[in-house]
């Protein structure tokens, strides 16, 4: 099948990327503004019909399936760019292409068998169908490697697998699910590795039972849920790992957590120009908010983070295609992860908090993007441990190196040695190789700000437009500074438990005589 037969009759034969994506563009205007509001979209449950089904028939999935099974052959500069175009109209739209390619496309291009993939490349392209991963259980978030879902060969040779996973995005949607398991022996033991297999919803003894359909926060568009897995799947369909199943489940989540800039991007650059236009617009005391100092700062905080998430998705175009392994890759990885998405929410609530009162409507963009994007921080590994881990992996290395001083290793390190000199006087410090876990979270929240800078640096030797960079950059050296103040900051503060005792204010008024 070519590309061009599944394309409108509008786009050029020849589909070059541009014609793809400018057509893409198109349909998503078209959708969101001519007819219906991408407003009110976004405060409704779910996608109406109509609208994804216009949205498909562009595949924009295609971007994530190899050539030789019908698509544009899996990308990554034209995955991200997808990704950016969804995310300026609607995160919650971009985050399910993201995890149809990023959580099933991708995992599966690399490790399934190839008897299986034709058949599902061409659901995908010529039916419209779509995949997601569940790994999360309601017992085990974070601690997914304690997972409980088992699995155990029958005679036949199929895999049967039993247990309960939650907040799998596109639940009751998809038609394809990776479901991970860990193989239970005949004593009932589970084993320390995860395997991955494919559930067709389509066949009656791969289904999986969605037992509840949770009222999510935001992303009102995803539906999320609590799901029963007793399925039985063929040999064929358990995916097949380069080494351990544990590296493939890295290098999935890896890949996923790299590729977030695309996300983040068309979100960054939709408040960016809400923001400006709001601000050139509205009037205060006779002057546009735009001339207030302010202003421009909070306006200059979320155009820092258009440019710094640009300088991501160019890292991430060259180091995320599936032919590398990113089972080692946690650095970089998490590093991009939290930061662009501590950059989301953070401008989200900049425009809210520029756009006043009328911000705060449930379909004003502004309060919105604050709800959507929260979540951000948290799925696919909370901010606050991928921070630690930042930091316990730079530990890590110094240990190995024997270097204590963070100047020193920083300044000799791939991804951070142009950026460290930013703050040679600042990070040449002896660092504690026993860290407190607030420390280390601390800690790694400015590495990731660091390398994000470094990623920057690299975008503006490219030709990357320089007034942008040079205040990106200058924003980041003004909050790492402050970020290493406080890391370096010994003070520490406890949880008083019992606290109810002896602490009522009202115990201790003095009311005045009348």
């Amino acid at each position: 099948m070519s590309i061009a037969s599944y394309l409108n009759e509008d786009v050029d034969a020849s589909v070059d990327f541009k014609s793809f994506r400018d057509a893409f563009k198109k349909k998503l205007r078209n959708v969101f503004h001519r007819r219906s509001s991408a407003d009110q979209v976004g405060t409704s449950r779910g996608i109406p019909p109509f609208i994804m089904r216009e949205i498909q028939s562009l595949t924009p999935l295609s971007v994530f399936i190899p050539e030789e099974h019908g698509g544009r052959g899996g990308h990554v500069h034209e995955c991200q760019s997808i990704l950016a175009a969804a995310s300026y109209e609607s995160l919650a739209l971009s985050l399910t292409i993201g995890i149809n390619g990023a959580l099933f496309l991708q995992p599966l291009t690399k490790y399934g068998r190839e008897e299986i993939k034709a058949p599902i490349f061409r659901r995908f392209i010529e039916d419209k169908n779509m995949g997601g991963l569940m790994i999360t259980e309601p017992d085990y978030g974070t601690d997914a490697l304690r997972m409980e879902t088992s699995y155990q060969q029958q005679d036949d040779g199929s895999y049967r697998i039993q247990g309960t996973k939650h907040w799998g995005g596109l639940t009751g949607w998809a038609d394809f699910w990776l479901v991970t398991a860990r193989r239970k022996s005949e004593s009932g033991n589970l084993g320390r590795d995860i395997d991955f297999f494919v559930a067709d919803m389509n066949r009656p003894e791969q289904l999986i039972e969605v037992e509840e359909l949770y009222e999510n926060l935001g992303l009102y568009m995803i539906p999320y849920g609590r799901n029963k897995v007793d399925i039985r799947v063929p040999e064929a369909h358990r995916l097949q790992p380069e080494s351990t199943g544990i590296k493939m489940m890295l290098d999935t989540l890896h890949r996923s957590r790299i590729e977030f800039p695309g996300m983040g991007m068309g979100f960054l650059q939709r408040m960016l120009d809400e923001a400006i236009s709001h601000c050139r617009e509205r009037f205060v005391g006779g002057k546009a908010l735009l001339e207030y100092d302010q202003v421009k700062r909070r306006v200059a905080g979320i155009q820092a983070a258009y440019t710094a998430c640009s300088a991501m998705c160019m890292h991430t175009s060259e180091h995320a295609g599936i032919e590398n392994n990113l089972a080692t890759h946690a650095l970089p990885a998490n590093s991009i992860k939290s930061v662009v998405t501590d950059m989301m929410q953070s401008a989200s609530q900049s425009l809210l908090q520029l756009a006043g009162g009328k911000g705060y409507k449930l379909d004003h963009i502004a309060g919105r993007s604050t709800v959507d994007s929260r979540p951000f921080q948290i799925f696919e590994g909370s901010n606050d441990v991928l921070y630690q881990q930042i930091a316990e992996s730079v530990l890590k290395s110094m240990r190995r190196m024997k270097e204590r001083n963070l100047y020193a290793f920083a300044s000799q390190h791939d991804l951070m040695n142009r950026a460290s000199d930013y703050f040679k006087d600042a990070l040449d410090v002896e660092v504690d190789m026993s860290l407190p876990q607030r420390k280390l979270v601390d800690l790694g929240r400015i590495l990731g700000r660091v390398i994000t800078m470094e990623m920057t640096i690299e975008m503006g030797d490219r030709g990357f437009r320089s007034d942008l960079i040079s205040n990106a950059l200058s924003l980041f050296r003004s909050e790492v500074k402050g970020m290493i103040s406080s890391f370096q900051d010994r003070e520490t503060t406890d949880v008083i438990e019992d606290y109810g005792d002896n602490s009522s204010w009202l115990d201790l008024v003095r009311p005045q005589n009348a």
